[in-house]
């Protein structure tokens, strides 16, 4: 790890309280703590000097807050998450300091901070302009399953994509691992601006996937291959599952 570029970093961690499938999402209690403070606390444990939480609630904004980290109010009618980080970006850094933001979503509570550390690896190379995670897929089902995300990337190394596009289908087609993406991402501040003053793009729209825009528009993103996928807590059967794994880690 490059630790001049986690000294030139600042965290963001966006939370919404709309969750549909879990009501009160990030204040879901983790082993006695808020699940969005157990995911500030694994970038904490990432090593990361700047960390703040972007919320559109004012329980969530106290939550934050009682447990000691940095916390933003932001509007509650964005679109994307990367809209709400840049909003959050702007406000916590005014004068433009971080050169480096790492979106990390609030509801991965169990995600290891070697994950995190992983998501700036890309950026030792001046020509990205966004970094992101990926693993190969082992699970057959996952390799049709829609909802999950694909990468199709030109090999860089043993551990590094260029990713070349994004896709709910089944490629690339022919023999070679398939690639599930990890949708935590590391901007250069100057990429993120750029990618929140453009347009949905048309693949965009059609399979669902705001990184479309940023190829769209020519910007490069690499992929660093991490060993597991974290844990995306969106229903109550996750939320337990994140309880047990924490409480084994502590054990």
């Amino acid at each position: 790890m490059n630790n001049r570029n986690f000294e030139k970093a600042i965290v963001l961690i966006p939370a919404r309280m709309a969750s549909t499938r879990l009501p009160g999402k990030p204040l879901a209690d983790i082993n006695g703590k808020p699940m969005i403070v157990q995911v500030a606390l694994r970038a904490r444990e990432a090593g990361a000097e700047r960390i703040v939480v972007a919320v559109d609630d004012e329980r969530v904004f106290d939550a934050v807050k009682a447990a000691g980290f940095d916390v933003i109010m932001t509007r509650n009618d964005h679109q994307s998450g990367s809209d709400r980080i840049y909003e959050a970006l702007q406000k916590a850094d005014p004068q433009g300091r971080a050169e480096f933001v790492i979106n990390v979503q609030g509801d991965l509570p169990t995600i290891e901070p070697e994950t995190i550390r992983a998501s700036l690896l890309p950026m030792d190379n001046p020509q990205v302009d966004i970094a992101t995670l990926t693993v190969p897929i082992t699970d057959e089902d996952e390799k049709t399953n829609p909802s999950i995300v694909k990468i199709v990337g030109s090999p860089l190394s043993q551990t590094r994509l260029r990713a070349l596009y994004f896709t709910r289908a089944t490629a690339p087609y022919g023999n070679g691992p398939l690639y599930h993406h990890i949708g935590l991402y590391t901007y250069r501040r100057a990429a993120l601006e750029k990618f929140v003053s453009l347009k949905p793009s048309v693949l965009e729209l059609r399979e669902s996937l705001e990184q479309l825009r940023a190829l769209e528009a020519g910007m490069r993103i690499d992929a660093e291959i991490v060993r597991s996928i974290p844990l995306g807590v969106d229903t109550q059967p996750q939320l337990e599952t994140a309880r047990k794994i924490l409480a084994n880690r502590q054990n």
